[in-house]
């Protein structure tokens, strides 16, 4: 069941009502003003999301923000599929932070993530392209006097075969101003696909290969001042004392600003700005906080293993399968506080006036941004104007609009426009964090080897608690318990969540692959482990509890045709799989590693087989995977924050690293072809990098790991 199908009836019921608004009466076309005789005629506008001038090149205005997954193209290619025109006959722009049009329809707001994006509008756009189409396609036939059947539309013209006639779209534009909405719009058959499905060139690639894309941190707005900050380490810390003199006397200095929890210094340049904040002594107050460390809190998280908990799913008769076929095998594993570096820090340049007030950023979250900025300055939110940009990296880090706020605050006190940018470090010791995430597995065998029973308990913070309320069902967070189901056919099976939440101040949030990435390590750990305990292969042992699921059986099996499983790796090397069912997809990962006779380890190989569905550019998929394995291997490696005196102690890439390119391994990347729904990609490669770097290890090694990051140290085989 896919963390969709578990929302709460009524924000289903929403969902329903936004998509419906935004595929029928949002194409209704607006009141067209009177024109001169010999006005031009105005664009054609038949929905939010298509403008058609008299000429020039179509404009399609795209719901969704870009951050390197390509979603930017995706919807280019749904728009121009139905309304039968070529990429290269389009230009795009961002979409305006405008909610009640350009909501995302399964959340309900203008959000971007949770690999929702061409799930939500996948039908959405192919109706409002074949909308627009069919009103051009009348508009002609009417004037030619002909039927709309006999007449068809092509690269951007209306084609009467039969006369010969043809008219481009931007000659139809006043006429199909004047026709009629069309309520039941046909789409086309996938087997008449031009763009879908194709390999396409990412049409942002370009601006960004020449240096001309504008992401957030590239916003000069004219008059701009720039602003370097401090904020309090400590969790929840306020400012105590500062004295500006050191910063103004700097050249280009132009003042310092106070918030609560901030010092920002405001100059001309961002080196003076920099020098500025360098030069002044801060007294924090640390606050309630600054006593904890990372030990008290993974204590904590210790507790909760046998503490109260919810109970989440529940099928047949756990306690009963336990007590009849013992022994239980107990399996604990445990992940660490990360943070997501993306390459763009944190950063909002803002004007804020008596009367309004621009904004200029690249965010996840376009409307909860303008409210955001509106709560603060105390404005209306319609004068609040939001200029989204290219955002460079964005894992779930700017789902959250706290660099924003701040970033308000401070320009609330600066005359004119000012660009507030995070350091590096500031960037990582003030993270949305995916906080410490636990889990508890047991399970019991039959005589066969195969598990009869399956417990496991989910322990974590509620992120949707706080960022949205909707996605928890009976005090349980639904997005923390993604993937905890296990996809495997054990006849009894118990889920369950205990709350255990960071220390207050510490802002825990989205990380890419979600609630799979928390779940997914603990699930394939420990099936894996559960075959060597039956003494059957990994791969058979799956296969024998995967047959109520033919797409991820279908995904296992291409995984290991790829990997050559049945060609044993020579000695000092293993293979290890994981797979993955959620976001709509079904994903299998094998993951081959070395470890020579002095414990020294590297990843040589990963081959990732994935059914997505219908898929819309095969590039952008590969790309994803690709993306998610880099990232979700750079956490295996070296993801862990520290914490000690209330206060994150990492600061930049010397001592929270991430992944070198000659640390890559080979990835090979294999599409399973299928007709379904799109499901989700750019998270999907994330959650099956650990456990099958696990499970590779201890084909490799002997050695069982199931905590993160990978103790690289201590690999002597056993």
């Amino acid at each position: 069941m896919s963390l969709l199908d578990k929302i709460n009836p009524a924000l289903s019921r929403r969902h329903f009502l936004i998509g419906a608004s935004l595929t029928a009466s949002g194409l209704l076309i607006g009141v067209r003003p009177s024109l001169a005789a010999d006005a031009p005629p105005l664009p054609l506008q038949p929905n939010a999301f298509i403008r058609i001038p008299a000429e020039g090149k179509i404009a399609l205005i795209i719901p969704s923000v870009e951050m390197g997954q390509g979603i930017y193209t995706a919807v280019a290619m749904l728009l121009a599929e139905e309304l039968e025109v070529s990429l290269d006959q389009t230009v795009l722009e961002h979409a305006p932070a405008d909610p009640e049009k350009y909501a995302n329809p399964l959340l309900g707001d203008q959000i971007t993530g949770g690999s929702l994006a061409v799930r939500a509008v996948y039908d959405q756009m192919r109706k409002a392209g074949a909308a627009a189409r069919i009103m051009l396609v009348n508009a002609a036939a009417s004037g030619w006097g002909v039927d709309p059947e006999s007449c068809e539309a092509r690269n951007g013209q209306v084609l009467h075969t039969a006369t010969g006639r043809s008219a481009s779209y931007g000659d139809l534009i006043g006429d199909a101003a004047s026709q009629p909405v069309p309520q039941d719009v046909p789409l086309k058959p996938a087997s008449s696909f031009a763009v879908i499905g194709k390999a396409v060139r990412r049409l942002d690639s370009p601006e960004k290969v020449n240096g001309t894309a504008k992401f957030g941190i590239d916003a000069r707005p004219d008059g701009v001042s720039y602003a370097a900050i401090a904020i309090c380490p400590h969790f929840n810390g306020k400012l105590k004392s500062v004295d500006d003199a050191p910063a103004l006397a700097v050249k280009g200095v132009k003042q310092v600003v106070r918030t609560e929890e901030a010092v920002a210094v405001v100059a001309d340049n961002t080196g003076a700005a920099r020098k500025g904040l360098a030069a002044l002594s801060i007294e924090w107050d640390a606050g309630p906080s600054a006593s904890v460390s990372l030990a008290d809190l993974e204590k904590r998280m210790d507790a909760a293993i046998s503490g109260e908990a919810l109970a989440h799913i529940k099928e047949g008769d756990v306690d009963k399968a336990e007590a009849e076929h013992g022994p239980v095998h107990e399996f604990i594993y445990r992940l660490p506080i990360l943070t997501h570096t993306a390459m763009e820090p944190m950063n909002c340049t803002l004007d804020v006036r008596k009367d309004g007030c621009e904004v200029w950023v690249g965010t996840q979250v376009m409307g909860r941004t303008r409210q955001a900025v509106a709560e603060v300055t105390g404005l209306p939110v319609e004068k609040v104007v939001v200029h989204n940009h290219l955002l460079g990296g964005g894992f779930g880090r700017r789902l959250d609009v706290d660099g924003v706020i701040l970033a308000a605050k401070i320009a609330k006190q600066v005359n004119g426009p000012v660009k507030v940018t995070w350091s590096r470090e500031e960037d990582i010791r003030h993270d949305c964090y995916r906080y410490l995430n636990y889990s508890k597995v047991t399970a019991t065998l039959g005589p066969d080897g195969m598990p009869v029973s399956w417990r496991h308990r989910v322990i974590g913070p509620s992120v949707m608690a706080r960022w949205l309320p909707a996605f928890t069902r009976d005090g349980i967070d639904l997005d923390q318990m993604g993937g905890a189901e296990t996809p495997y056919a054990i006849p009894n099976k118990y889920t369950d969540f205990a709350r255990h939440e960071a220390p207050d101040g510490m802002l825990t949030g989205n990380w890419r692959g979600v609630g799979a990435t928390r779940n997914i390590p603990p699930i394939e750990g420990g099936i894996d482990e559960l075959a060597h305990i039956a003494g059957i292969d990994p791969l058979e042992y799956r296969r024998r509890l995967l047959g109520h699921k033919p797409r991820l059986l279908a995904a296992l099996n291409l995984a290991a045709e790829k990997a050559g499983w049945t060609n044993a790796p020579p000695k000092g090397k293993g293979r290890g799989i994981a797979l993955s069912e959620d976001f709509g997809s079904f994903s299998a990962m094998i993951s081959e590693v070395s470890v020579d006779d002095d414990g020294a380890f590297k990843t040589e190989r990963i081959i990732c087989a994935v059914d997505c569905g219908q898929v819309i550019n095969p590039d952008t998929v590969e790309a994803q995977i690709q993306s998610g394995i880099v990232y979700g291997l750079s956490a295996a490696l070296y993801g862990r924050i520290t914490v000690l005196n209330g206060a994150v102690v990492e600061g930049n890439f010397d001592d929270s690293p991430v992944l070198r390119i000659h640390e890559t391994p080979k990835i090979e990347v294999h599409i399973v072809p299928s007709s379904e729904t799109p499901g989700g990609i750019g998270e999907v490669g994330t959650p099956g990098v650990a456990p099958s770097l696990f499970n590779a290890i201890f084909a490799a090694t002997g050695k069982r790991l199931r905590s993160l990051p990978i103790d690289q140290g201590g690999l002597r085989r056993v």
